[in-house]
């Protein structure tokens, strides 16, 4: 069911909600916490979408905030709140309300939420695009006890790294940390197999992928050995290789899709390690609520102490055509020079 609200008020919306539930035939609240996801209109969709799947695992109170920025001068001062109302079949397994903030009401967002949140029950904030450096300074992440953001999206993935350990506060989290759960799994895993002493570790993965730097990171701070960052055309991280006084143990993953893990001494194993869809990461993320301790340490290990590899450009079929006729002038152009230099 769904209804939609023109220049309306959170007051207004909450009747509707209500009104939602009663229609439907289930006027009690079975949600465990407020899911307040804060993105754009293009990107609106598809997190909506993980946020309905993954409230099959956590029944919850979806509100979407979409901050629309009016080109002209008399529109933003005009405030103006819109909103869509779902229950039933069309929000999942809990409700959903998208807000659409015209005007001044855009620098207030958080006096919009605050009504509408669930009582005594947990906030979550998730930023799946554009999220603040800064989170919990955020007037709406200040409402959460868990918020969420996704270097990935950013355009400078290190550098909001840094920026984000410089400002960590319990409850900060991040889904290119979550990505690499399985990752940091199999490699525990594999060390509690044998008994060795790791001497250094290489990690390998796409240029500018956070969740690789975030991988080195932890290894970095929980073994305390080197940690060279290497690259590679991807997808994601390829591969993790730990050199130990019993000899290497190999974590290759070349296709996005199945690994191999080599212990010296033992047969190699295939192990499943796909890439994950953003709902089964949101899922993992309201899980827990409680401070994430282990991705606070690794965040201020720092990545300027990784061992970074210079870039290596790849050249695209197309890439190579365009450029084959200035490489063969210059190569003529150095043909002629040596026979020139060879004369004299």
């Amino acid at each position: 069911m769904k209804t939609d609200l023109t220049d309306t008020t959170a007051s207004k919306i909450n009747k509707a909600l209500v009104k939602g539930r009663r229609a439907i035939g289930t006027p009690a609240v079975g949600m465990v916490l407020t899911l307040v996801i804060v993105t754009d209109e293009e990107n609106a969709y598809d997190a909506l979408k993980a946020a309905n799947d993954a409230s099959r695992e956590h029944p919850s109170r979806t509100l979407v905030v979409i901050k629309r920025v009016s080109r002209s001068p008399r529109d933003r001062t005009q405030s103006r709140l819109d909103a869509e109302v779902r229950v039933g079949a069309d929000a999942g397994t809990g409700e959903t309300v998208v807000l659409r903030l015209y005007g001044e009401v855009v620098n207030h967002a958080q006096s919009v939420v605050l009504p509408l949140l669930l009582p005594d029950a947990p906030v979550v904030v998730w930023w799946p695009v554009d999220a603040p450096l800064d989170p919990a300074n955020d007037p709406l992440g200040a409402l959460a006890q868990r918020r969420v953001t996704d270097t990935y999206a950013s355009e400078q993935p290190v550098r909001d790294l840094g920026a984000r350990a410089d400002t960590y506060t319990p409850g900060d989290t991040d889904l290119s940390w979550t990505r690499i759960t399985p990752w940091r799994s199999m490699l525990a895993a594999a060390l509690d197999q044998v008994t060795v002493d790791v001497n250094a570790v290489e990690v390998e993965g796409e240029e500018f992928n956070p969740s690789c730097e975030l991988l080195a990171m932890w290894l970095a701070d929980r073994l305390d050995v080197p940690v060279k960052r290497s690259l590679s055309s991807g997808p994601g991280l390829t591969a993790v290789r730990m050199d130990t006084n019993h000899g290497p143990i190999v974590l290759d993953r070349a296709d996005g899709a199945l690994a191999t893990l080599s212990i010296e001494g033992q047969p190699d194993r295939a192990v499943a390690l796909k890439r994950r869809e953003t709902a089964e990461l949101i899922a993992e993320e309201l899980r827990r609520l409680d401070p994430d301790d282990t991705y606070a340490s690794a965040l201020r290990f720092g990545v300027e102490k990784l061992n970074p590899a210079p870039a290596v450009a790849v050249e695209t079929p197309v890439e190579e055509a365009v450029k084959a006729p200035a490489k063969k002038a210059t190569a003529k152009r150095a043909t002629a020079s040596s026979r020139k230099a060879a004369a004299k």
